[in-house]
C-alpha cells in the first residue's frame, strides 16, 4: 500500500509537470512585445520546419508544444504558404490560426517556355493584374520562369521588375560576364543567346535533347541556313481559338508561308525577339551546345527527338514518326 501511494504520488507530480509544461508552451512568449514580425512559410514546408523557425525567430515558446497543438487542432494540412505578420504577444493557438488564413502574399509559378501572354493570363487570375498592362512593360525572354512570392497588392511594375531582377541574378550565377555590354559568347551577344534559348525551350521538351538541338540550330545559323523551326511560326500565329492554345499544333500549308519575320522558314537569321521565357538549363545549353554531325531534327507526338545528318534521312524520319 505504501509503494502504491508513492507511485500514485509520482504519477500525479509527473502529470502535473507535463500539464504545466504544455500550458506554459501555449502562452505568449512576450506579452509586452506587440511588434509585428514577418514570417514566411515556404511552399511545401513541413510542420516540423515551421515550428522550429517560429521558435528560432522568437514568435512561440516551444516548438514541440506548437507541433502537438497544430496536430490536435487538425490544422497541419491547412497552413498556407506565404508571408505573415506575427507577434510574440500571440499565444500558440493564435499563431496557428493566423498561419491557416490571412496570408498577405500569393505564390505564383511561371513555367519555363511560356510567352508573355500566358504569364499575363496567370497574373490576371492570381493577382488581378490587368493583362494589357503587364504586356506593355514585360520583355519577352527576360521574365525569368520561377516560383515567386508576390504581395496580393503587387503592382504590374513590381511584378515585372521582380522577374527581370531574377533574370539578372540567374545570369550572374551562370556566368557574370553575360551581363557585360557587347560581350559575345560563341559569337553571340546575350540578347542573341536568349533568342536562341527561347527557341530551344519550345523545340526540345527533354533536357537531354536541348544541347543537341542548340548545337544544330547554332550550326545552321552560322552556316547561313534558315533555322526552319515551327516554334517561331507558332509565336507569330498567336492564339488559336479552335485549339485554345498560344502554340498551334499541326501547322498548315498556309501557316508555313506566313509573311512574318518570325517565320524562320521564310526568313534567314534570328527572329526579332525571343519567343518565350527560357529557364537557366536551356540558356546553359545554348552557351555550351553539343556539336554533332546532325543538321536536322524532329519531335514525334511524344516529344522524343529523332536526328538526321542529311535531308534524305530527315525525310525518312518524317515518314516514319510523323505520318
Amino acid at each position: 500500500m505504501k509503494y502504491f501511494l508513492i507511485i500514485i504520488t509520482l504519477l500525479i507530480v509527473f502529470c502535473s509537470l507535463v500539464l504545466f509544461w504544455a500550458w506554459d508552451g501555449l502562452q505568449p512568449l512576450n506579452l509586452q512585445d506587440k511588434a509585428a514580425k514577418t514570417f514566411v512559410v515556404k511552399n511545401g514546408e513541413s510542420l516540423k520546419s515551421i515550428s522550429q523557425r517560429l521558435e528560432q525567430q522568437k514568435i512561440i515558446k516551444n516548438q514541440l508544444v506548437f507541433t502537438i497543438l497544430v496536430r490536435a487542432m487538425g490544422m497541419q494540412n491547412k497552413i498556407q504558404a506565404g508571408e505573415f505578420k506575427l507577434s510574440s504577444a500571440y499565444d500558440a493557438s493564435t499563431v496557428a490560426r493566423n498561419l491557416t488564413h490571412g496570408t498577405f502574399d500569393v505564390w505564383v509559378t511561371i513555367p519555363e517556355g511560356w510567352r508573355n501572354e500566358e504569364i499575363a493570363e496567370k497574373l490576371a487570375v492570381d493577382l488581378n493584374i490587368p493583362q494589357e498592362e503587364f504586356l506593355k512593360i514585360a520583355k519577352t525572354g527576360y521574365m525569368f520562369p520561377d516560383t515567386y512570392l508576390f504581395s496580393k497588392s503587387a503592382t504590374v511594375s513590381s511584378v515585372a521588375q521582380a522577374m527581370e531582377k531574377n533574370f539578372t541574378t540567374q545570369m550572374e550565377k551562370i556566368d557574370r560576364e553575360l551581363l557585360i555590354p557587347g560581350k559575345k559568347f560563341n559569337g553571340l551577344t546575350l540578347s542573341e543567346v536568349i533568342i536562341f534559348a527561347s527557341i530551344v525551350e519550345r523545340e526540345a521538351r527533354f533536357a537531354k535533347d536541348r544541347p543537341l538541338v542548340a548545337g544544330i540550330l547554332l550550326k545552321r545559323y552560322k552556316a547561313g541556313w534558315p533555322l526552319e523551326v515551327d516554334a517561331t511560326l507558332q509565336y507569330a500565329l498567336g492564339y488559336n481559338a479552335q485549339q485554345k492554345t498560344w502554340w498551334k499544333n499541326n501547322l498548315t500549308a498556309d501557316d508555313l508561308v506566313l509573311d512574318s519575320r518570325y517565320n524562320t522558314r521564310k526568313y534567314q537569321g534570328l527572329p526579332p525577339t525571343p519567343i518565350s521565357n527560357p529557364g537557366a538549363d536551356v540558356i546553359k545549353a545554348v552557351l555550351s551546345p553539343t556539336e554533332t554531325d546532325y543538321w536536322f531534327y524532329l519531335s514525334d507526338k511524344d516529344g522524343q527527338m529523332h536526328y538526321a545528318k542529311t535531308l534524305e534521312g530527315h525525310n525518312e524520319n518524317i515518314q516514319k514518326y510523323l505520318n
